[in-house]
């Protein structure tokens, strides 16, 4: 390959990235409900012209919460500034990016859930009357000198929302909820990214990236691109029997189901003999993080049926033991 195509190609990836990501609601796809609150905040900060109260993003990972938030910048005509709980480590890491605002800018926080408690509080403040106090000094010479903000929005997005203190989960004007895509939305997406990339995919093949997607467009898109690479390297079309063959390759099944998902379900079958068992203990028999198990694998198995949460623990479901073919004893 040529160093000019090698370079071309590099940048028609870069500008994928990029293109992927509406900029507009209206252009968002899924979400409905979610879709006609948030306008309707948006229209209504932007005719009294003020700006819009605090907006929480919650919901499980691959949703589109990033998005949502460029978008938000976007349909302000605002300046976004993008960070995340765990980069924000001391209240002094928050109070510079606070006064760095200016009037109407966007600030989004990932992972707001996982903000150290000093920022927390420094946030209330800045919050609710867009100010600031910080120490000057050490010891008994110490002073509080208050700062003013900027009005600002503040976006945060979390996939662990009980985890929120409910001081900051109430300073937040709107909260949407993210829910799964059903499967109609999901071929939605599965359209448009195969139209970006133009790689020609048949209706049955665009079903199938749909189905075994776990209700998550960012899912749908990764598919996509393993089946687009698979075609291309075997020089093959979008036809049915590609992706089926290019998802086997990648280790997912026709329940959507990848090799970490399997892996829960037969430690929590053949070692645990299908529950109760502590998510600290399922994660530790997998040598994974018990967030990781919780935030990312749960939730679908869960709302698949596979496995069900319980107060002693999590128990395999009957969906469970018929997937992989295991009797369930008769005395649980």
């Amino acid at each position: 390959m040529s160093g000019e195509l090698s370079a071309g190609l590099e940048h028609g990836e870069l500008n994928f990235e990029g293109a992927l990501r509406p900029s507009r609601l209206g252009e968002f796809i899924g979400q409905a409900k979610l879709r006609k609150q948030l306008s309707l905040l948006l229209s209504a900060a932007q005719m009294q012209q003020r700006t819009p109260e605090h907006i929480l993003l919650a919901g499980p990972p691959g949703l589109g919460k990033t998005t949502l938030s460029m978008i938000v910048a976007h349909e302000l005509d605002a300046q976004l500034h993008q960070t995340s709980g765990p980069a924000i480590q001391h209240a002094g890491d928050l109070a510079a990016i606070l006064s760095g605002l200016q009037p109407g800018d966007v600030l989004f926080i990932d992972e707001i859930h996982r903000l150290s408690r000093n920022a927390e509080e420094m946030l209330y403040l800045a919050m609710e009357d867009f100010r600031i106090d910080i120490m000057v000094g050490k010891g008994a010479g110490a002073s509080s000198i208050a700062l003013d903000l900027s009005p600002f929005t503040l976006v945060g997005a979390t996939t662990r929302s009980g985890m929120l203190p409910n001081p900051l989960r109430d300073r937040f004007g709107f909260t949407a909820h993210f829910e799964f895509y059903d499967h109609d939305e999901l071929a939605q997406v599965v359209t448009r990214t195969a139209r970006l990339l133009d790689f020609g995919l048949e209706e049955p093949s665009i079903a199938e990236i749909a189905r075994r997607s776990r209700g998550t467009p960012r899912i749908a898109n990764r598919l996509l691109r393993r089946v687009r690479d698979y075609a291309l390297v075997h020089d093959n079309h979008g036809d049915l029997d590609t992706v089926r063959e290019a998802l086997a390759l990648y280790d997912v099944d026709e329940a959507g189901l990848d090799r970490l998902d399997r892996d829960v379900l037969f430690v929590l079958v053949e070692r645990f003999g299908g529950g109760p068992v502590g998510v600290e203990s399922l994660a530790t028999s997998l040598g994974e993080e018990a967030e990781t198990i919780e935030s990312v694998v749960e939730p679908f198995l869960v709302r698949e049926g596979f496995v069900l949460r319980t107060p002693r623990g999590r128990v395999a479901a009957q969906k469970a033991w018929d997937y992989l073919g295991v009797i369930k004893p008769t005395t649980m």
